[in-house]
């Protein structure tokens, strides 16, 4: 029973059918395959504007070369303390934007607090030429807390940005999750408030190894096709990852798949509100619950699976993917109740 990552979950059987359907025949090389061609197409019709699409295998490959388009190597990255572009990177956007430096801004729930980044920002360019230049505002929906920005805080970074001048990137590795627990267009959550880059992320809910860089500010990205050269992705048989996002978003698949990861995870929270201590608010498909040593033991006993936060020692995270299973849910509510 595996709350452990949506990572380990299977591949959706309709993205990996596409795959096998797309195994017929030879097609061009190097994202010029009819799919690539189509997946423009597709995204730009999901998010109702142009957009440019740039497809990927890692969600490590998306971050860091979105912040590389935004970010030169004298300038600066202003994200959440939490933040996996921070964390759990290994310095890939330090390494792919040329040394730009990363600043964790405080907030509550993985979310930056945009006073404290506004007020951070307002301070900066006494030193000059001495400091980094605040280039690019990363925020990650949902977040590394499974807590989501509202669209009213999407304008605030917004207005942040324009106020300094800067770009603003979304983190996009559960966006799908996001967009089915708010109920809003993709197209609110990003473009139409201000995203400049997103990075969209599939593998997590269902794909096999698919992510895309999305470009919406035509000002960015000039040469991100030699960028994804030079940094090693850019995939001879691009088909394969082109087609499992064309899949993957056609018929709101994307979507239902990330309302079924949701529903198992608040089924969670609805059983044991009140009787357990949820760190964060659930508002995806990531559950956060305090338990005592003893407590995990036991679960761990009884064969479920599921990280230990860092840092703690008594904070479990259970993370529900579109392949948990109802009694799956069933099981872990009861061993948790007991």
């Amino acid at each position: 029973m595996n709350f452990r990552s949506d990572n380990e979950a299977p591949v959706n059987g309709v993205i990996l059918q596409a795959i096998i359907d797309a195994n017929s025949g030879f097609e061009e090389s190097y994202a010029y395959d009819s799919y690539s061609l189509k997946l423009q197409k597709t995204m730009q019709q999901l998010f109702g504007c142009w957009c440019d699409v740039v497809p990927l295998v890692t969600g490590t490959a998306a971050n860091s070369l979105s912040v590389a388009i935004t970010t030169p190597a004298y300038g600066s990255i202003y994200c959440s303390k939490e933040a996996h572009l921070l964390n759990d990177e290994c310095g890939a956007p330090e390494f792919y934007s040329a040394g730009a430096k990363i600043i964790g801004v405080d907030g509550n729930e993985g979310k930056i607090n945009t006073e404290t980044l506004d007020h951070l920002l307002e301070a900066t360019g006494v030193h000059g030429e001495h400091e980094c230049m605040p280039s690019t505002i990363s925020i990650t929906q949902s977040t590394e807390a499974g807590t989501l920005y509202s669209i009213d805080e999407i304008k605030q970074f917004n207005q942040i940005k324009q106020k300094h001048q800067m770009y603003l990137h979304m983190d996009g590795s559960r966006i799908a999750n996001a967009c089915a627990s708010m109920g809003c267009s993709i197209a609110d959550m990003t473009w139409k408030n201000g995203v400049d880059v997103l990075s969209f992320g599939a593998t997590k809910n269902g794909a096999m190894i698919a992510e895309a860089l999305i470009i919406f500010n035509p000002k960015l990205g000039k040469e991100i096709k030699r960028m994804r050269k030079r940094a090693g992705h850019l995939v001879s048989k691009m088909r394969f990852i082109s087609v499992q996002l064309i899949a993957y978003i056609q018929n709101d698949l994307w979507l239902n798949l990330a309302s079924h990861a949701n529903k198992m995870a608040h089924k969670i929270y609805t059983n044991l509100k009140g009787t357990h201590d949820f760190v964060y608010p659930v508002q995806a498909n990531e559950v956060f619950i305090r338990l005592g040593v003893s407590g995990i033991k036991k679960l761990q006993e009884k064969g479920f699976l599921f990280h230990i936060w860092p840092g703690s020692k008594d904070i479990i995270r259970l993370v529900c993917s579109h392949a948990t299973q109802l009694s799956d849910v069933d099981e872990i509510i009861k061993a948790l109740k007991k």
